[in-house]
């Protein structure tokens, strides 16, 4: 698997890791990996890039 670095605010990572060793995860990276790729997936069942792009909205990744 390809490896690249990403920059987080540092609350953001504090609050990661907080919540992925809560939830049994090995590492804040393997954390990530499921958030993203959970989402990814729903964003992959969307009917239409219409869809996707009101799933993109209402996460408040695009305005």
């Amino acid at each position: 698997m390809a490896k690249a670095k990403i920059k987080l605010d540092k609350e953001l990572l504090n609050r990661i890791k907080k919540y992925s060793e809560l939830s049994g995860y090995s590492s804040s990276e393997e954390f990530i990996v499921h958030c993203l790729e959970k989402e990814i997936a729903k964003l992959e069942e969307s009917d239409s890039e219409e869809d996707i792009k009101k799933k993109l909205k209402g996460l408040g990744y695009i305005s």
